[in-house]
Formats: structure tokens, C-alpha cells, sequence
């Protein structure tokens, strides 16, 4: 099998989870039905189509980057006559993600072209966050959790020039294999995205904290420039 690595970043990100009503939330990483969306948008398939094909990739997340939570409100009314009343949207900033998709090579490469080339704009859980920078890394020979591990840091530059100073362990939490220890269910498989009917079934995922060690990069040394601030002043 192959793996297929992206890698998700954007000033803001938001995955929703469990959103209800005025609330809608975001988990700390991306969530398969998210990524599965995304997919289905670049690929051009509509809401009723059927997702098995994209089901049965096997997926996975390295957390490279966690970002920090972020709580936007609204001031909304249904009509004029109405009080108003706060809704809530919590966002993911600065967080950077890589995510494996694990499966047969010519899909792989099949959704890869996709993504290079949508039919749909891609954006990460909502539509106000496209994604920023080279989002397809590639499709890895391997299966997902070699290939998560293996993969060099996706952090942004300032990020790994703030954490030089020992290695950073990173989480990985992606499907499990069967009978794996440690495990627990999610319920963020998508079955349909229909908007008169939206549908979820639950997978079996594994959360492996600091999973890996990344070593501390090389410090960052700023380039020397001749551009001088003043220079407009005579």
C-alpha cells in the first residue's frame, strides 16, 4: 500500500466535532469526515454521492504544529422583531497538520491530482479557511504510520526557530488496527453529506501521544539585507 501526505495549514482551521446550535466547536486536529469533505470537493463528486471509496482510506494525523484556540461570536436575529442573541465559532490558529492517507497507489495519485486541480475550492472545516501553501507533499511508499513517522517537520519557520532548543515530540492519532490496544471510538466517518439528511458512524482511532522525536532544528539565521527604513527621508 501507498500513503498519501498533505500537509494543512492556514491561519485559521476549525473541525467541528460535536457542534450544535449557537455553538459550533473545532477539535484540536483534523477529523476524517473534515478531510474526507475536502476530498470529495477537489474530486467535483456532489453532496448525495456515495463516499465508501474515500471511506476505506486508512487515516491518520501528526499533530506538527497544535496552534491555539480561538473564540469568534456573532450577534444574530431571525427577524427584527426578535432580541438578538451570541453564537459562538471556535477556530484553530496557526496550526499545521500532516495527514496520511493511506491506500491503492493509482487513487493516491488520482485524488493528489485533484487537489492540485479542484473542481471545488478546498478549505480546512469551514469555508472561510482555504488552505495556505503546498497542501499535496506527495504520495510516500509505505503504509500510514511509516510514512507519519518519516515525513520531516511541516512546523512553520518561526515555530521551529522558537523551539530549537531540544527536540519536539509529536502526537499521532489516526485509525487503528485491529485488536490494537489503547483505542476508542469516534464518530466522525461520514456516511452521507446530504444536506437534508447529513450521516456519521463511528471509527476506531488510536491517539499515540509524542509518538515521535523531531530534533531539534539548526538555528535560523536572519539574512542580512541593504534595505534601509529611512532611506525615503533623503
Amino acid at each position: 500500500m501507498s500513503t498519501l501526505l498533505l500537509r494543512l495549514y492556514a491561519p485559521l482551521q476549525s473541525w467541528g466535532v460535536a457542534s450544535k446550535f449557537d455553538t459550533r466547536d473545532t477539535g484540536r486536529e483534523p477529523t476524517k469526515s473534515g478531510v474526507i469533505g475536502l476530498l470529495a470537493a477537489a474530486l467535483g463528486r456532489p453532496r448525495t454521492e456515495e463516499l465508501n471509496d474515500l471511506q476505506d482510506l486508512r487515516f491518520g494525523v501528526r499533530i506538527d504544529q497544535p496552534g491555539r484556540f480561538l473564540r469568534d461570536f456573532h450577534t444574530a436575529r431571525l427577524n427584527k422583531k426578535d432580541p438578538p442573541f451570541v453564537t459562538n465559532r471556535y477556530y484553530l490558529a496557526d496550526a499545521v497538520f500532516l495527514i496520511g492517507l493511506e491506500g491503492e497507489d493509482n487513487f493516491l495519485h488520482k485524488i493528489a491530482s485533484a487537489l492540485q486541480n479542484p473542481v471545488f475550492p478546498p478549505y480546512l472545516g469551514r469555508r472561510s479557511c482555504p488552505p495556505v501553501g503546498q497542501l499535496v507533499l506527495g504520495v510516500r511508499n509505505g503504509n500510514l504510520r511509516q510514512a507519519l513517522e518519516e515525513e520531516p517537520w511541516q512546523a512553520c519557520e518561526w515555530f521551529q526557530t522558537k523551539h530549537n532548543q531540544k527536540p519536539m515530540r509529536l502526537t499521532i492519532v489516526c485509525d487503528a488496527q485491529a485488536n490494537e490496544p489503547g483505542t476508542f471510538l469516534r464518530r466522525d466517518l461520514p456516511v452521507s453529506f446530504d444536506q437534508r439528511h447529513r450521516r456519521y458512524s463511528f471509527r476506531t482511532v488510536i491517539d499515540i501521544a509524542e509518538a515521535i522525536s523531531i530534533p531539534a532544528p539548526q538555528t535560523i539565521i536572519a539574512k542580512p539585507t541593504n534595505h534601509d527604513a529611512m532611506d525615503w527621508g533623503g
